[in-house]
């Protein structure tokens, strides 16, 4: 392929249209971006990094696709293969034991540059040293084309490639698919008996249904806005019980840690039908799972707690509409013309959503050595920003219970229209909450 090439969009990505607002600040703008990192511990050698980058953005077309809003239309323009950016900045002189934080206000400020829109490759590496066998690379691409599960498979081949490029050959990786081929699949599917069924359960699961409402501290408006990241850690305490009541209640960590969640915003809302999105992986069918592009989707969790005796109730309640829902997961902009009215109540300039959902690492490459590097995905962050990776509107929150001990969260929160006091107010309650539900006195004391 020598000039670029055209594909329809994907309803996740009609889906994100729809949330456009025609600014800088929306999701096609400079800022929506994706940012992962890794802790690179060996002797990196540059020159095969950026080989590496270069297959990677030849292996997978949707580094450099961009979507194209022009004469009516909107549509996927997918370029050739070019050169990959990777630049390198030297970090500041930092005994080894305090390096983790300056590590992560690398990736707060590599977070907060905007992306030029027009150019591809629609990723970057960042590569920062502390010395020739210390640094940490950051890997920055647009959210609109690709999504965290992406990032991993990203990391994954290219470190397949430096391996094979240093040991003087070329990766032997299988054939991938690309993200044109998963739009098609979801053209073929669209009449399909299997979507009728889906958009069924829909209509009669959120019938009467509201995402909550969360008050904001000022208005939405037009103008442009910037986005905030609040992280923080709550002890191991809370990690190791959650797992546990997960065992005892025969649920995931999720519907575990959502079940508190929703408890929270009933306490802070006097609410109980309580419908609160959630973000998935969105990877089906099967083969998608090696594919980079945007697959991530938004899911309308429905729990009514207002027959809630105790906490094993509501996470029983939140278990059965997981179970009712996974299998007919749609992509969202499905479900809203199913439910019309699901988003009603925050699209008022008073409120907004709040989303949350627990990181999932399905193919992470943490801790693994490739030609004598070690690669640590950098999960364990706690310094706060003011401007960050931008989300469209409202709050969303994540857990990450780490395997090392510790939950780490983050909220992001779109600073038009809220304060990070309101945010740590919902940090504290969301701990308070945890505590009385799932961790008990022991830790609290």
């Amino acid at each position: 392929m020598t000039t670029s090439e055209r594909a329809p969009l994907s309803l996740q990505l009609e889906f994100l249209r729809m949330m456009d607002g025609g600014g800088a600040a929306g999701p096609f703008g400079p800022r929506y971006t994706i940012v992962a990192g890794w802790r690179v511990i060996g002797g990196l050698n540059s020159a095969v990094l950026k080989e590496s980058l270069d297959y990677v953005v030849a292996r997978h077309e949707a580094l450099r696709t961009q979507v194209v809003f022009a004469d009516g239309e909107a549509y996927q323009r997918i370029a050739p293969p070019d050169a990959a950016r990777l630049s390198t900045r030297k970090l500041p002189e930092t005994a080894p034991e305090h390096r983790e934080r300056v590590v992560e206000e690398f990736l707060n400020e590599v977070e907060a540059e905007v992306s030029i829109t027009t150019e591809t490759p629609r990723m970057r590496a960042v590569l920062g040293r502390f010395d020739d066998h210390d640094g940490v690379l950051a890997i920055v691409a647009h959210h609109s084309l690709v999504d965290g599960w992406s990032m991993q498979v990203l990391m994954r081949d290219l470190t397949a490639c430096y391996a094979a490029r240093r040991a003087g050959g070329s990766p032997q990786l299988p054939p991938v698919r690309q993200y044109r081929d998963y739009v098609a699949w979801q053209q073929e599917r669209a009449g399909s008996a299997a979507v009728r069924k889906a958009q069924e359960f829909w209509r009669r699961h959120l019938d009467g249904a509201r995402v909550l409402p969360v008050p904001n501290d000022r208005p939405r408006t037009p103008d442009p806005y910037t986005t905030g990241w609040h992280r923080f850690m709550l002890e191991d305490g809370f990690r190791t019980a959650t797992l546990a009541a997960a065992r005892q209640y025969r649920s995931s960590p999720f519907m575990v840690l959502m079940a508190a969640f929703m408890v929270m915003l009933r306490d802070r809302t006097g609410v109980t039908d309580l419908v609160v999105p959630t973000l998935t992986t969105g990877r089906d069918p099967s083969w998608t799972l090696d594919v980079i592009g945007t697959f991530y989707n938004f899911m309308p969790l429905r729990a009514d707690l207002s027959g809630c005796r105790d906490f094993a109730d509501v996470v029983a309640t939140v278990r059965a509409s997981c179970l009712a829902t996974y299998p007919n997961e749609l992509p969202f902009l499905q479900v809203v013309t199913e439910a019309p009215e699901l988003m009603s109540a925050v699209m008022d300039p008073g409120a907004a959503a709040v989303a949350f959902q627990v990181i999932q690492h399905g193919v992470a490459l943490d801790g693994q050595t490739v030609d004598g590097l070690r690669f640590d995905a950098i999960r364990r962050r706690v310094v706060s920003t003011p401007v960050g990776s931008q989300i469209p509107d409202g709050i969303l929150a994540e857990l990450d219970l780490h395997p090392d001990g510790g939950m780490f969260g983050k909220v992001a929160y779109t600073r038009h229209m809220y304060d990070e006091e309101t945010v740590t107010g919902m940090v504290a309650d969301l701990r308070r909450t945890l505590l009385d539900t799932v961790v008990g006195r022991s830790v609290a004391a």
